[in-house]
């Protein structure tokens, strides 16, 4: 099926934390979206890829998404490689989204960085044509999405624009918690990390405050260009 947005994250929960209410807002607006987790998350220390994959489906239920799709890309090992880029080509060109969302460019975890380029990458090759790829007995059509941005994650950075998402901050947050073993949860005997901290998630609603600030929104998410931003008049920057 034809979707207007894909949201790519290398771990589940990482579109719920950093784009989730985009999405929301875009579903709300009539755009189809779907979500590719390109690993399962194995190598997080709470948990399992099973549990991981179930609670990202709950959350793709909870955000309305017309589907959610996993690869099984090496989790903390993938390399940006024709292997690799070869699923993401397929799936691209499969959904033709005219919007990619995708990692952060630089963040704390060393993964987000190199899915962000790979991600990049695959985008820029699924418009090339004599990159082939066959789906069912089926030549794909090369297809390249109009747009990528990159969301922000752990890391601060400035970005290059923010979206309104006070309205939908509580679905946004019911998406994240549907990740149960990954966030606090006083009663888990898992170990401690950086993201199960009592406080973690009021960092997130914190920096989306922040975000917001700039244009005179309660709460906002934030996104990196990965090319020049165009506009028909002025008027759509207000």
């Amino acid at each position: 099926m034809k979707i207007d947005i894909l949201a790519i994250g290398v771990h589940p929960d990482d579109v719920e934390l950093s784009c989730a209410g985009t999405i929301l807002k875009h579903i709300a607006l009539g755009k189809t979206v779907g979500i590719l987790d390109l690993t399962l998350g194995e190598l997080g220390t709470r948990g399992n890829s099973e549990l991981r994959t179930k609670e990202a489906l709950n959350a793709a239920k909870l955000l309305g998404v017309s589907f959610r799709k996993q690869l099984s890309l090496k989790d903390g090992f993938f390399e940006n490689n024709q292997s690799n880029l070869i699923p993401i080509i397929e799936i691209i060109r499969e959904t033709k989204p005219e919007i990619v969302l995708a990692n952060a460019v630089l963040d704390r975890h060393p993964d987000h960085g190199r899915a962000a380029k790979l991600t990049a990458d695959a985008c820029f090759y699924s418009g090339l044509s004599k990159i082939e790829t066959v789906i069912n007995k089926q030549q794909q059509i090369p297809w390249r999405p109009k747009a990528l941005y990159h969301y922000i994650q752990d890391n601060y950075m400035e970005p290059d624009l923010v979206i309104d998402v006070t309205n939908f901050i509580d679905k946004k947050f019911a998406a994240i918690n549907a990740f149960e073993s990954q966030f606090f949860n006083p009663n888990s005997t898992e170990p401690i990390t950086p993201i199960s901290g009592e406080h973690y998630l009021d960092f997130v609603k914190s920096k989306m405050n922040v975000f917001g600030r700039a244009i005179g929104a309660q709460y906002a998410e934030g996104f990196i260009k990965s090319r020049t931003i165009g506009v028909n008049n002025l008027f759509d920057l207000i």
